[in-house]
């Protein structure tokens, strides 16, 4: 890191129009605190960014002063790449601002805010954009490396409503990207993580939801999990795009729906969404009952904004959190046996496997439409590692790198960018198969020297004429 004296830090700081916070500030502490409690660095600035003229200003101090640069949008990545040691941290949670555009159907999303931030703006008008399933999650993370949840099947990934953004790239220049405009950059970033600039604005399609869905968990014993499986898997085979079904294996919590006899027991959890009112979408949920005996269900009429933040208990700021992930095409017998056998080994309470479903519009685009390339998954399956004691480190990330080996044989070779923790770096082909190259070109473009390199990293390697 090049030492700054306090002459230059206190002009970068009169540049800016939000504060600049150092390790002795009151605040800092809160603004380098990320989601997964592994993650503890101490950068040397924080750029509490509150509009696009301090993100280029913040943007050209780091590559002026040669200082490693973080770029933090909601803090919600597993792997943590929202901060960084002994350099520049730029921090957009001052940047939450969400207007929407009902008549166009558009949405414009500020680069710091939040699934819900987004979500209860544009629900007041019953439109909706296809992100993730936990309200604290940030856009800009989500959307930079595909994002799906609940309405990817009915409406595709976050990234196929993504219609334009704002975009400060190495050079400090901000740059509206879109089909139209540098289209090789739009190209990059509905995918392709971090790697390009800073996003300040995301301009989105919105699409009619709610306020009203469908959506509720049915809960089976795990005693039952091998036929439940088998059955779920069949079943999803032939769904209809308006019904998602999500496969959770995890100890119940403490849910008032289920008996209390059953809290902290192994469980098989069926979490079921569907944008339809319930007279059309409870009898295509129907046949799930009869998978086995039913300890408790709760599904109904809920309104869209609640059933974002259903599992926000569960995913709260502060645990400390380790992933791996695996895509599938198809869950053979074999898999399901291996995701049974881990999921009844849990090492703490808080530890889950989840199966979510794609299929539907997310499949329908071509693999190199987007930089987000896996269109033939049908099933994202990630092993949820957390807990809240380090001296249970080792036996936890234990267990999810173990599930991890043992379901590789049945899996499709190929990850979900933002399920990669930061031990990862040697998956980020698989993470972008036959598009990585198109990717090391753009990055070449767009950030020759790397600026933009504390993220899952595509490096811009070499040009084709030197040797």
């Amino acid at each position: 890191m090049t030492k700054l004296n306090s002459d230059v830090i206190d002009r970068f700081k009169g540049t800016l129009r939000g504060p600049l916070l150092q390790p002795a500030d009151a605040g800092y502490d809160q603004a380098r605190t990320v989601w997964n409690a592994m993650i503890d660095r101490r950068p040397a600035l924080i750029a509490c960014c509150a509009g696009t003229a301090d993100v280029r200003a913040a943007v050209a101090f780091a590559r002026d002063h040669g200082l490693p640069l973080a770029v933090r949008g909601g803090g919600h990545g597993i792997a943590g790449n929202a901060v960084c040691d002994d350099g520049l941290v730029i921090n957009l949670s001052g940047m939450r601002a969400v207007h929407v555009d009902p008549q166009a159907r558009l949405a414009f999303v500020g680069g710091g805010a939040t699934l819900g931030d987004a979500d209860h703006e544009t629900q007041a008008y019953a439109l909706a954009v296809p992100f993730g399933i936990n309200s604290t999650t940030g856009v800009a993370g989500l959307a930079l490396g595909g994002g799906f949840g609940w309405l990817s099947r009915v409406m595709g990934l976050t990234v196929d409503s993504l219609v334009g953004a704002e975009i400060v790239t190495a050079d400090g220049e901000r740059r509206h990207v879109s089909q139209q405009q540098e289209p090789d950059l739009f190209w990059a970033i509905r995918g392709g993580g971090g790697n390009f600039g800073v996003v300040t604005q995301f301009e989105f399609a919105l699409h009619p939801v709610g306020p009203l869905v469908t959506a509720g968990l049915v809960v089976f014993p795990s005693a039952q999990g091998r036929a439940v499986m088998r059955q779920y898997r069949d079943f999803v085979n032939s769904l209809p795009d308006e019904l998602s079904v999500w496969a959770v294996l995890r100890k119940a919590p403490p849910l008032p729906f289920l008996p209390s006899e059953v809290h902290g027991q192994d469980i098989v959890a069926l979490a079921v969404f569907s944008p339809l009112a319930p007279d059309a979408a409870l009898p295509m949920i129907a046949p799930l009952r009869g998978f086995g005996q039913v300890l408790g269900e709760h599904v109904g009429p809920m309104p869209y904004t609640a059933w974002q933040k259903i599992f926000d208990p569960m995913l709260t700021f502060g645990a400390r959190n380790y992933w791996k992930s695996h895509n599938f095409t198809a869950l053979s017998d074999e898999a399901i046996d291996v995701v049974l056998r881990y999921a009844g080994s849990v090492p703490t309470p808080q530890c889950e496997i989840f199966l979510g479903l794609l299929g539907g519009k997310a499949n329908e685009p071509a693999p190199d439409a987007t930089a987000y390339p896996h269109r033939h998954v049908q099933f994202a399956m990630n092993v949820h590692g957390r807990w809240t004691d380090a001296a249970d480190d080792a036996r936890c990330m234990g267990w999810a790198r173990e599930f991890f080996a043992a379901a590789a044989p049945y899996a499709a070779g190929s990850v979900y960018i933002n399920f990669m923790t930061q031990d990862e770096g040697a998956r980020i082909r698989e993470a972008y198969g036959a598009n990585y190259e198109r990717l090391v070109q753009v990055k070449r473009r767009y950030d020759p020297e790397n600026l933009f390199h504390f993220n899952h990293n595509v490096p811009p390697g070499l040009p084709p004429d030197v040797t």
